[in-house]
């Protein structure tokens, strides 16, 4: 129900002139469930079409955001990790005063559905849950990163997890948690709610947090009207609601829903 009504919001948000240009988007992981709902919206009001490729936010990986404009692959618009679009805009690559914040993301934990579920709830907890779980497997993108220099070592652990913690290329953490090759995995909470395979654990300790913000920036010289109005909608409070549903928290206020003609009459003294 809180999905329709969304849905609805968007629809009349958009409504207006249909303008039938061309949107070339690559997007990482961590917005992908909430853009994937929001993209055939804007679609069916604007009639634009937005052409899609996925990729992580940084890294070496052939399939990474980096790598593929590297390549000289055209986009008009990304959407990832604020660190990485960051490192864009100061390459040039990414025009500057281009970035707009879409959502904040946090980073957790699941495990394969049926299994335990262990203590992460504090640091000790979950320092306690990495020295005795057999397997770990992390993103190769911000949160893995994250977790990789800074929090295991935050957690004195480094040394003891370094041969059972794997960084994950070019898939996701939970796809290869369901199939039985890691124990526990870790990414951006967006990304692990989809897994209907997996148990969501739960986030990392508050103390222990890393809050990213995905945001999208436009690719240098490439800024039109159509770019300029596709980013808009995706910040905006019309599709906030949307994007709270996926596990992000959106920068927007999200929009209340419409009030039924009739309810609004009867309201009427």
């Amino acid at each position: 129900m809180a999905a329709r009504k969304a849905a609805f919001v968007v629809l009349i948000w958009l409504a207006g002139p249909a303008w039938a240009d061309d949107i070339r988007v690559i997007t990482s992981g961590g917005f992908t469930a909430a853009y994937q709902q929001l993209v055939p919206l804007y679609e069916a009001a604007t009639q634009d079409r937005v052409i899609t490729a996925y990729g992580a936010s940084m890294g070496n990986a052939p399939d990474s955001i980096p790598s593929r404009l590297a390549r000289g692959e055209t986009f008009d618009v990304v959407i990832l990790a604020d660190s990485g679009l960051d490192k864009l805009i100061a390459e040039g690559k990414v025009a500057n005063g281009s970035r707009v914040d879409l959502a904040r993301s946090l980073i957790g934990m699941s495990v394969r559905k049926g299994t335990p579920k262990p203590d992460i709830s504090t640091p000790e907890a979950l320092k306690r849950t990495l020295l005795e779980a057999k397997s770990i497997a992390y993103s190769a993108s911000a949160s893995g990163t994250y977790l990789s220099t800074e929090l295991f070592q935050r957690l004195g652990v480094a040394d003891q997890v370094k041969d059972k913690a794997r960084k994950i290329y070019s898939e996701r953490v939970g796809t290869v948690v369901a199939r039985g090759d890691a124990e526990i995995g870790f990414q951006q909470i967006s990304e692990l709610l989809p897994f209907k395979e997996l148990d969501f654990v739960g986030p990392l300790p508050a103390e222990l947090q890393q809050a990213v913000f995905f945001s999208a920036g436009t690719i240098a010289g490439r800024q039109t009207a159509a770019v300029e109005r596709f980013v808009r909608f995706l910040a905006s409070p019309a599709a906030a609601t949307i994007v709270r549903t996926t596990g992000l928290e959106p920068v927007a206020t999200p929009l209340p829903p419409p009030v039924p003609p009739s309810l609004g009459q009867a309201a009427k003294p």
